[in-house]
């Protein structure tokens, strides 16, 4: 789940820094966490605009997903490191890579409603600051994908993410980088 962002009880209306310090700290919770992520919102469930911080790991894995009641679209910001956001269609056939990182040249994407989506991590320590409408729901706001692996299926999802891999490696151009650098670790150890 998610850990909401602790506001100074004694001024509401201070500004909010995303610094190097929450950046860093966030991090760190992904890396700690079983599921290789962590969320920190910056709102309450019940609030018309839903903003996060979403640190990512490689190897975590985002069932793919849509959000349909409502329809709502889900924007990514990312503020550190890379992702492969990938649109799917219906039968689970990618259509769509777009490698987002915070080098550019492209650093944010927006999903529109009921598009089948996830990401992939490429960078360690990655980073999104992420936008939708809320209010949150967890019984509605998102449709999973009958055609890809349950998150707690893990060879599943490894086999599922090791597969968009190698789909997207001769298309895109981080994603090729990714398995290169990997691949060369693997030789080292």
């Amino acid at each position: 789940m998610s850990q909401p962002y602790n506001r100074d009880p004694a001024d509401s209306l201070a500004l909010v820094p995303v610094s190097d310090v929450l950046l860093d700290e966030v991090t760190q919770a992904a890396w700690d966490s079983p599921r290789k992520r962590h969320m920190l919102r910056f709102h309450e469930f019940s609030e018309p605009v839903q903003r996060m911080l979403n640190a990512v790991e490689p190897g975590t894995y985002v069932r793919p997903h849509r959000h349909v009641q409502p329809d709502k679209p889900e924007a990514f910001v990312v503020l550190r490191g890379a992702v492969l956001v990938v649109r799917f269609g219906d039968d689970g056939t990618p259509l769509e890579g777009l490698a987002v990182s915070e080098e550019g040249p492209v650093r944010a994407a927006e999903v529109p409603p009921r598009a089948w989506h996830c990401f992939l991590v490429l960078r360690a320590g990655t980073v999104l600051f992420e936008v939708t409408q809320g209010p949150y729901d967890a019984a509605t706001n998102k449709q999973f994908a009958p055609w890809a692996p349950a998150e707690e299926d893990a060879e599943g999802a490894h086999a599922f993410i090791a597969e968009l891999r190698r789909y997207f490696d001769p298309l895109v151009p981080e994603v090729a980088a990714m398995n290169r650098i990997e691949a060369e670790e693997d030789e080292i150890c």
